[in-house]
């Protein structure tokens, strides 16, 4: 339904080139926008002409209308005065806000054909069918953002994203959830996931600094097909999900980049709980000191080098390669050796799967 103010704008800028006045009402006569005082006093006649077979009248004072949409009575319109003029400028304003009950029919229906979409509530043939009713191309290129606010309902957050893609209209925002703001957009010709990183940290600067919100933002694969929304809106969840327990330092996650973390996500519990117990004998990473996972963790962010992770760490090489030494006594496991580094680095990740799973359990 159009808003009272949309419809005040549209009456009072007529009323400033035609200067007649003009009134807005249900069909239970309440004044829904006038141009002037004592709309009210036509309630009852209002209810009685919308009552009627007749879709206009002159009662009164005044020139009443029908504003039908779909054989669907929705406004009474009032126009001031009984000439011939004012006739046509009632017809023009039934007119004009047809036009309004239109557009915005169709976005609300274009914004419930995305919701469906995304959460893979359509049958093949429907998802083409409602396409083509709501002019939306269907094989165009399109990638699906998740932005996660903290706060339910974060109207800042949604007004900065609108203000961001307003003018692009073959992009679409809407909201499957309360602390979820998707935005399923357009892929230009010879974009890449480059670009759509890009995008994603343009949009976190903009709500950080102009909306002062913390998100997080993941966006999910480059599909080719309207079909295939649902699957990179999935790719989308499923990156902030596995950003949020392996990556917490990162604010923009891609499904492409997510990595060995994504199939550790998938792995059941038991099987890590046994993975865990024979490579850690029983033992957790958790019981290693600070100064022990500090080491490990500067020796996996350098790539296994030696040099570069005791400068980084302002230790003396030998003091490096001595804990190294010492860790590897423990686990059994020598950090130097590439394959033993994979096995450890997978281990580490694991266990912090296994934390958050945990926690999703209470």
């Amino acid at each position: 339904m159009i808003s009272n103010q949309i419809l005040l704008s549209t009456i009072e800028e007529i009323k400033s080139i035609t200067r007649v006045d003009l009134c807005v009402m249900d069909t239970e006569g309440k004044v829904l926008a006038t141009t002037f005082s004592g709309a009210e006093k036509n309630e009852e006649a209002v209810v009685d002409f919308a009552g009627s077979q007749a879709d206009s009248q002159v009662v009164s004072d005044f020139q009443f209308f029908k504003v039908i949409e779909d054989n669907q009575l929705e406004y009474v319109l009032l126009a001031e005065g009984a000439g011939n003029d004012v006739y046509i400028v009632g017809k023009m304003v039934v007119f004009q806000i047809k036009s309004l009950l239109v557009a915005y029919k169709e976005r609300y229906d274009k914004d419930n054909f995305i919701k469906n979409l995304l959460l893979d509530n359509m049958l093949l043939v429907d998802i083409y069918s409602r396409s083509k009713k709501l002019h939306i191309d269907t094989d165009v290129k399109r990638i699906v953002f998740i932005v996660e606010t903290v706060h339910d309902k974060d109207n800042n957050a949604l007004e900065t994203i609108k203000s961001l893609f307003a003018g692009k209209n073959r992009d679409f925002i809407t909201a499957v959830d309360e602390k979820s703001i998707i935005i399923v957009k357009e892929v230009e010709e010879g974009q890449t996931y480059a670009d759509m990183e890009k995008t994603a940290n343009v949009l976190l600067d903009m709500l950080n600094s102009e909306a002062m919100t913390q998100v997080d933002i993941a966006f999910g694969t480059i599909i080719n097909d309207i079909k295939e929304v649902s699957r990179s809106y999935k790719e989308a969840k499923l990156a902030l999900d596995v950003g949020k327990i392996f990556y917490s330092d990162k604010h923009v996650m891609a499904y492409n980049g997510l990595g060995i973390g994504r199939l550790i996500y998938q792995l059941p519990l038991p099987l890590c709980k046994m993975f865990i117990k024979e490579i850690f004998d029983g033992k957790s990473p958790d019981d290693f000191d600070e100064e022990t996972l500090i080491t490990i963790n500067k020796f996996f962010e350098n790539s296994l080098n030696v040099s570069e992770t005791s400068r980084q760490l302002y230790i003396h090489r030998n003091t490096l390669v001595y804990r190294l030494d010492k860790l590897q006594k423990t686990t059994n496991l020598d950090l130097r050796v590439f394959d033993d580094a994979i096995t450890f680095k997978i281990a580490l990740m694991v266990v912090k799967y296994m934390k958050y799973m945990e926690t999703m359990d209470y």
